[in-house]
C-alpha cells in the first residue's frame, strides 16, 4: 500500500500548523491558570442549625487579595453570596444579607473566608469560592452541611416511648411537687396548732390569774365596804355625841367660871394672909424686944 501523503503535503502541513496552534493556546491557557489558583479543605465543613460557620479557601502561591475582585456563589442558584471588589461589599442574595462576611483580616494573606451567621438548613449544598485578580481567574468548590438534630426522621414507637416517658416524668415532677406541698403544709398547720396551744396556755394562765386578781379585788372590796360601813356608824356615834357634848360644855363654862371667881377669891382670901402673917411677924419682933 503506498501513502498518498507525506510530510510536505498542504493538507499535512495545514493540519500540523493548527495542532501546534491549539497546543500553544493550551500551554499559555496553563500558565495563566498556574499564576493564580485557590484552594480550599477537600471535607465538608458541618454545622448545626443555628451555629455561625467560617467557609475557607486561599489563593496560592499567598498574594494580597484585597483588590482583588472575591465571589461567593451558592452552586445550585448560581445566586452571589458574598460579592467583595475593591475593599467593598456589593449586592448579593435577598436570604444572605446581613448573615455574610468577608473576613477582611486574612485578606493580605491570601485568604478569601466567608463567615454565615445562624445557619438554616436551607443553606446546605456547594459553595464557588471564585477571585479574579486582573486577567488572572481561578474558582474552587466548597461544601456545608447543616444538620438539625430535631427535624430527624423519628420511629414512631419512639416518639411513642418519648410521650409516654415524658408523661411519666412530668407526673412523678407534679407527684413530687405536690407531696413536698402538701408536707410543708402539714408542717405549717403543726406549727400553727403548737402556736395555738401556747397562746391556749398562756391565755389560760393570764385567765387564771385574772381569777386570781378579781378574787383579791372582791376581798378588798369588801375590806373597803366594812371599813366605810365602820366609818359611818363611827360618824353617826360622833354625831350623836357631839350633841350630847354641847350641854356639858355650856355647864363646863358655868363650873369654869365659878372656879375662876373662887380662885379670885382665894388669891385675895391668900394676900390677905399674907399681910396678916407679915404683921403677926413684926409684932412677934417687937414682944421678943
Amino acid at each position: 500500500m503506498r501513502f498518498s501523503l507525506g510530510c510536505n503535503h498542504p493538507s499535512f502541513a495545514f493540519q500540523w500548523r493548527t495542532l501546534l496552534a491549539h497546543l500553544v493556546a493550551l500551554h499559555l491557557l496553563h500558565l495563566g491558570s498556574a499564576q493564580l489558583r485557590v484552594v480550599a479543605p477537600s471535607l465538608p465543613v458541618t454545622a448545626i442549625v443555628g451555629q455561625d460557620v467560617v467557609l475557607r479557601c486561599h489563593l496560592c502561591p499567598c498574594k494580597d487579595a484585597w483588590s482583588s475582585d472575591i465571589r461567593w456563589i451558592q452552586h445550585r442558584s448560581s445566586g452571589l453570596v458574598h460579592h467583595y471588589q475593591n475593599g467593598e461589599d456589593l449586592e448579593q442574595m435577598e436570604e444572605y444579607k446581613g448573615r455574610t462576611e468577608l473576613l477582611r483580616n486574612g485578606l493580605p494573606d491570601g485568604n478569601l473566608d466567608l463567615r454565615i451567621t445562624a445557619v438554616s438548613s436551607s443553606d446546605s449544598g456547594s459553595y464557588i469560592c471564585a477571585v479574579q485578580d486582573g486577567d488572572g481567574y481561578a474558582e474552587e468548590m466548597v461544601n456545608l452541611e447543616v444538620s438539625d438534630p430535631f427535624s430527624e426522621i423519628v420511629h414512631p414507637w419512639k416518639v411513642a416511648l418519648a410521650v409516654v416517658i415524658t408523661l411519666l416524668l412530668g407526673s412523678f415532677v407534679i407527684i413530687a411537687f405536690l407531696h413536698r406541698k402538701q408536707a410543708a403544709q402539714i408542717r405549717e398547720l403543726k406549727s400553727k396548732d403548737a402556736k395555738l396551744d401556747e397562746q391556749d396556755d398562756i391565755l389560760y394562765s393570764s385567765a387564771a390569774g385574772l381569777k386570781k386578781l378579781a378574787e383579791k379585788l372582791v376581798e378588798q372590796i369588801q375590806v373597803v365596804e366594812k371599813k366605810q360601813s365602820d366609818m359611818q356608824k363611827i360618824y353617826k356615834n360622833t354625831d350623836f355625841g357631839v350633841a350630847d357634848l354641847k350641854p356639858l360644855a355650856a355647864e363646863l363654862e358655868k363650873h369654869c367660871e365659878k372656879l375662876e371667881k373662887h380662885c379670885k377669891k382665894l388669891e385675895r382670901g391668900g394676900a390677905k394672909l399674907e399681910k396678916q402673917d407679915a404683921e403677926l411677924g413684926e409684932r412677934t419682933e417687937e414682944l421678943e424686944e
